[in-house]
């Protein structure tokens, strides 16, 4: 218990001293570009190859299991739109963020303490936390939804691509599907999460690589820990969110 209390208490004075406004405009507006290109631009292939076949699973899954004819096949479309908007794409990519983006930033940072380069920036007279991890929030929380969206859609596209391989849902019925009752709440709702998700994985990847001590081996270990932390409070905010969003 006194772990976790302790854990907590560094989380928040790290977060105080993350969140202020930088020293140098002109710096953290080149490193938030820089962030962009690798913590979204370098994920944008791994969120596509998966979304595309994400969808195609669930649109295959559905049409396979509509074995009445009192349910029309318009219904793959509507399960696969509504599969994809309210959870995979929000949760499961943001999973999938969490390792490779979690990761990068963990390791990152964690090199950087054990190397004394954190050390130099604070004999300097430089907030080390608001240079390093402020950038790298900022640009999770604005490259994240993009790259949710493009999921989304992918997804989507993935489910007719197979149902016209397949041929077993024709694009008149998949796309009347998708427009049954759609309700444009539900893309807000994933943009939500979506929000949360990556500020999780923004901090708690901060804030592992930033608490590192050690060599090599430590930081290997905070990389895992920002994973594994990460992805069980994205799952645990999921459920409240979904809660308190959703009833």
């Amino acid at each position: 218990m006194y772990k976790f209390v302790h854990t907590v208490g560094q989380y928040v004075l790290l977060m105080r001293r993350v969140f202020t406004r930088p020293q140098r405009g002109k710096i953290f507006w080149n490193h938030l570009f820089d962030e962009f290109q690798h913590l979204g631009l370098e994920s944008l292939g791994i969120v596509a190859i998966i979304s595309t076949f994400m969808g195609a699973v669930v649109a295959i899954q559905t049409a396979f299991n509509i074995d009445s004819p009192l349910i029309s096949m318009s219904m793959v479309g509507f399960t696969t739109a509504q599969s994809v908007i309210l959870e995979f794409s929000p949760t499961v990519i943001s999973l999938i963020l969490a390792g490779k983006v979690g990761s990068r930033i963990a390791s990152e940072i964690g090199t950087m303490r054990v190397t004394e380069q954190i050390d130099a920036l604070e004999i300097m007279g430089v907030n080390s936390a608001n240079y390093l991890i402020f950038p790298k929030v900022v640009a999770c929380l604005l490259i994240n939804p993009v790259l949710i969206v493009i999921s989304i859609w992918l997804g989507v596209l993935g489910g007719w691509i197979a149902m016209e391989a397949s041929g077993l849902v024709t694009t008149t019925d998949y796309l009347y599907g998708i427009r049954i009752d759609f309700d444009p709440y539900i893309v807000f709702y994933a943009l939500i999460k979506t929000v949360f998700f990556a500020y999780i994985i923004a901090t708690v990847a901060g804030y592992y690589g930033y608490v590192t001590e050690g060599g090599a081996l430590e930081v290997g270990q905070a990389s895992t820990k920002a994973v594994v932390y990460s992805s069980i409070l994205i799952i645990l905010f999921n459920l409240i969110l979904t809660q308190i969003l959703l009833t």
